[in-house]
């Protein structure tokens, strides 16, 4: 097999080509990433030039070139934030001492399940996504679409640099399942269960950048606080380009909303015009929304309280000083669970470092509270007075303090036999699957947009809408 040439192909500021040991082995996984691209990416569009920004350099002029690529071509780079001079740990029982450069010994396994759990998200959005291309509702959707492919690739091989530089033989091993397993495969399915529900349509595909996206903000929010300096040093430029991916999103969802109420202004059933009617777009806001909050773990976890205390993964926004004690010691979160044989839901306090994940949980939930009152907005702007609403923390939990129970979607209590009656009224029926698929009609002309979708304010990186976003042959 031929020498991969990294210096050109894989674009970085972590002299890649002075370290020969990790560069072999970048050089060995390289090809089979590109094998795995093509065989679960969206290869039907390999050959179109997109018009696509690609990260060269972590400054403000450098992650953002604009211009033509072709997939395969893209140049999938390795970037760290500049280094902080004299940088501290800013929370646990490390706190103030300075961040690490080389993992203590006894961190070096829950560090790498962080990092491969990260990671595993990365390629599994890339295979969930990979058939959207076919049904775009317009050039410039489906130039978003690629952009956040290729960027998820690029953040897999961020991840995958960490592991091969900084875990060995383990980590070149843990890279080698990332390409393994499959989204949805039954038998080697991706980590996070959100990760290998399936992603068949647009209104999934915004629901999915807008809600599970987001958790990865938080995460990636997270460990960017952390002691080991390499780790929160790649999660944030991540963060930079993450930005734009719930962007899409959430302006995804907005204008598929703005569409029905300008229908429902005029008096017109979106039913009858090939678009998505209100009550089906609140469905697959619940139920991506509810998957998503099974993604922050436990309320209630020993393992966010060790990786806590040992300075590998803060709070939200650790760093800007925000929270009173950064060793968060005796202090309790409190909240209500169900009390065993009662029936009943009762104040529950939790040690706060146990509650970890539940306080990046709220973080989120007040995030995407936002995001939801934009939409109503939208949709009193437009004189329409129904309103879109967010499940209950514990309405179809799977994980956590709730999981597996009877709540409804308010988060009150009832008996097995009505959350069954009622499942309908809250979350996507076969019906509502398959009649928003009945709704994908592709639409490849530039400057043209589909029926159920309103066009966006402005174009990408100062272009017209009518811009060709892709070259289609």
């Amino acid at each position: 097999m031929a020498a991969v040439d990294l210096a050109s192909r894989i674009p970085n500021n972590v002299n890649l080509t002075e370290d020969k040991v990790l560069t072999r082995a970048l050089e060995h996984w390289q090809p089979k990433y590109l094998e795995w691209w093509m065989d679960m990416g969206p290869s039907d569009f390999t050959g179109l030039d997109i018009y696509l920004r690609t990260a060269v350099g972590v400054g403000r002029g450098g992650w953002a070139n604009f211009g033509y690529v072709k997939m395969p071509d893209y140049r999938w780079g390795i970037f760290l934030a500049e280094p902080e001079p004299a940088k501290t740990i800013k929370f646990g029982d490390v706190t103030g001492q300075p961040v690490w450069q080389t993992l203590p010994g006894e961190l070096r396994n829950r560090t790498r399940r962080l990092v491969v759990t990260q990671a595993d998200t990365e390629p599994a959005s890339v295979e969930q996504q990979r058939l959207l291309g076919h049904t775009a509702p317009s050039l410039y959707d489906l130039r978003n679409l690629f952009q956040v492919n290729v960027e998820e690739g690029r953040h897999l091989w961020a991840m995958v640099y960490l592991l091969h530089k900084h875990f060995g033989s383990d980590g070149r091993d843990e890279a080698e399942d990332l390409l393994r397993r499959r989204s949805g495969d039954p038998d080697n399915p991706r980590v996070l269960q959100a990760f290998n529900k399936p992603v068949r349509d647009w209104l999934t595909f915004f629901c999915f950048t807008t809600f599970t996206d987001r958790d990865g903000k938080y995460q990636l929010s997270a460990l960017a606080e952390s002691g080991f300096d390499p780790l929160a040093r790649t999660t944030q430029f991540m963060l930079t380009e993450e930005a734009h991916h719930l962007s899409v999103g959430e302006n995804g969802v907005g204008r598929i909303i703005q569409r029905t109420g300008e229908l429902m202004k005029e008096g017109t059933d979106p039913r009858r015009v090939g678009a998505i009617p209100l009550d089906v777009i609140q469905r697959f806001i619940n139920e991506w929304s509810s998957a998503s909050y099974d993604l922050f773990g436990g309320e209630d976890s020993s393992n966010a309280a060790e990786a806590f205390a040992s300075g590998l993964k803060g709070r939200y926004r650790e760093g800007d000083g925000i929270y009173k004690d950064p060793r968060a010691l005796n202090q309790v979160y409190e909240t209500q669970a169900l009390e065993a044989g009662a029936g009943k839901l009762v104040k529950t306090e939790i040690p706060l470092r146990r509650a970890m994940n539940a306080l990046l949980l709220d973080a989120y939930h007040a995030d995407i509270t936002r995001i939801v009152a934009r939409w109503n907005r939208t949709l009193a702007d437009l004189g329409v007075d129904q309103k879109l609403t967010l499940p209950s923390l514990r309405f179809n939990r799977q994980i956590g303090i709730h999981a597996g129970q009877p709540f409804d979607y308010e988060g009150s209590l009832v008996t097995p036999d009505v959350l069954v009656q009622r499942r309908p009224d809250w979350l996507p029926s076969e019906a509502d699957y398959a009649y928003v698929q009945s709704c994908m009609t592709k639409v490849h002309e530039r400057g043209k947009f589909a029926n159920w979708i309103a066009p966006p304010h402005q174009g990408i990186n100062n272009q017209p809408l009518d811009f060709a976003y892709v070259e289609i042959q």
